[in-house]
């Protein structure tokens, strides 16, 4: 038996080290997607820093009114203190699980502002899903008393149901637990990103609690020279697809007196309290803005005007095999660039060694030559009237295109195209057959080529070779006047057929054998 017989140990060693270097590359991450992941982390840190901010000036107005009125405002004002201190308790303990995170996967040394190992897929796993110290479990009960003890405390039915639906935490699909849905082999850069947009949620539904004091405390009872309308969106970035989704408020309220809202042109139904959504049917930043009138006790008419902006953005997933970052030269190429969080007008790229040009939604690509690699570099411009940065630099391979193959292309019976590459045809559809075509149509790519001649090879009863040499891309009257002599079983070859393809070069491609059936 040779040494490297299918059977051998040796042999099986190597087939078991393939597939686990294959199942490596299956769980490799793209770079791309952990600097998405990086990016929406930031985008909703800063979304919590808002929140945050807008939350502490709603205390500050219970603090007033406190001042002002004790008996109406006390109650209310102490119910805000203790939501602020939940929710500072539960944040504080979700900021920690963060870095022994990153702790886990960079060291002790680590910053969570700088991950190294952001592709790591055991870190989270560690902290949350150990079976004697996982912090899951806790996390889910710590998120379920917070949100327990917020709806007990708000009044307004709607907005408990907003905080309910925010902090929910049922189980995953197919059994899993709510912990184990979330950071079981997460990469480290994507379950930080989770945990921020759980610190995000807490400050969403605190911000939803505190209006909600801020609200039972009676207003007519004190003198309020200043209305200041606001949006509240539920995020200001939107996947394509999906809807924009925001409430117009009021620092002060009336609950006898119904306000007028309109957003973009659009008076609001005056039963969704503000509430309004826009379909987010394309990428790109879009505006909203509006004003809400109030008519006082008497029947003066007092309008707060509101703007702001929301951008829609592709979904952050990308699948990007590193063994076809190829180009092919003189060929208009088509790819993708976009950048998360950053819509598609503030995004630019250049090329070397080629031209590379918008088309649309897509750009088109066309190296100069075979055999140098060219360099694809992204620029973006991240918030309005910031300076254009490079995001990204990718480098592809420049090959020439594969060959064509030739083909016949005659209809069937019922009319329908049919593209013949050689074998056994019917006598009756190659006499109605005019010209020799050619293409690369593999499956990946669909590109024709145009036939510039062709010769055919038949044969006579003594085997000699009867060469013909064809009109261009078609048959010649010689040509044809052999291809009526075939009997069935009979055939002959296509040989010599030159095509020219997009990048100008003329090549002379493979041979085809046609039998009459």
């Amino acid at each position: 038996m040779a040494v490297n017989s299918p059977g051998s140990p040796r042999q099986k060693m190597i087939n078991l080290m393939y597939l686990v270097f294959i199942a490596m590359l299956a769980f490799n991450v793209p770079v791309e997607v952990l600097d998405g992941f990086e990016t929406v982390d930031k985008s909703l840190s800063d979304s919590s820093g808002t929140m945050l901010e807008r939350n502490r000036l709603i205390l500050d107005a219970l603090a007033d009114l406190r001042a002002q009125n004790p008996e109406k405002a006390d109650e209310w004002y102490l119910k805000g203190l203790r939501i602020r201190s939940l929710s500072d308790s539960l944040t504080r303990y979700i900021g920690e699980l963060k870095l022994r995170m990153v702790r886990e996967a960079d060291g002790r040394n680590a910053n969570i502002s700088r991950i190294r190992h952001g592709d790591d897929s055991e870190a989270a796993s560690v902290i949350m899903l150990s079976p004697v110290n996982g912090e899951g479990k806790r996390l889910r009960n710590g998120i379920g008393a917070y949100r327990d003890s917020l709806t007990r405390l708000v009044t307004d039915p709607v907005r408990r149901a907003v905080i309910e639906k925010t902090l929910a935490t049922q189980s995953g699909s197919g059994g899993k637990s709510w912990e184990a849905s979330l950071f079981e082999r997460m990469p480290l850069s994507a379950a930080v990103t989770m945990l921020t947009k759980m610190e995000n949620d807490i400050r969403s539904s605190e911000g939803e609690a505190l209006t909600n004091m801020l609200h039972n405390v009676d207003a007519g009872d004190l003198r309020v020279n200043r209305l200041r309308a606001s949006i509240i969106p539920e995020s200001d970035r939107v996947i394509l697809g999906d809807a924009y989704k925001a409430r117009v408020v009021l620092s002060a309220e009336d609950s006898t007196r119904q306000p007028r809202v309109v957003v973009n042109g659009e008076v609001l139904d005056g039963e969704e309290n503000g509430s309004f959504s826009l379909r987010a049917d394309r990428t790109g930043t879009f505006p909203v803005e509006g004003y809400v009138e109030v008519t006082g006790s008497d029947g003066a008419v007092t309008r707060s005007r509101f703007q702001s902006s929301y951008t829609v953005i592709e979904p952050l997933a990308a699948v990007a095999p590193t063994l076809m970052n190829v180009l092919y030269a003189g060929f208009d190429n088509e790819i993708d660039i976009s950048v998360p969080g950053v819509a598609p007008q503030d995004v630019s790229a250049t090329m070397t060694d080629g031209l590379l040009t918008r088309r649309g939604d897509m750009w088109v690509a066309r190296p100069a030559a075979v055999g140098r690699s060219v360099t694809i570099s992204v620029f973006a411009r991240t918030a309005a009237g910031a300076d254009v940065r490079r995001v990204a630099v990718k480098e592809f391979r420049v090959r020439a295109l594969p060959d064509p193959a030739p083909y016949i292309e005659y209809s069937d019976a019922n009319g329908n195209p049919v593209m013949f590459r050689g074998g056994g045809l019917q006598k009756a559809f190659l006499m109605n057959v005019g010209e020799v075509k050619a293409a690369v149509d593999d499956g990946i790519l669909s590109i024709p080529f145009r036939v510039t001649g062709f010769r055919t090879l038949f044969f006579d009863s003594m085997g000699n070779v009867i060469p013909e040499v064809s009109d261009g891309n078609r048959f010649s009257e010689r040509q044809r006047i052999q291809i009526n002599r075939l009997v069935r079983g009979g055939y002959f070859y296509i040989s010599g057929v030159k095509a020219v393809g997009p990048d100008g070069t003329e090549r002379e491609i493979a041979v085809m054998e046609v039998r009459v059936r």
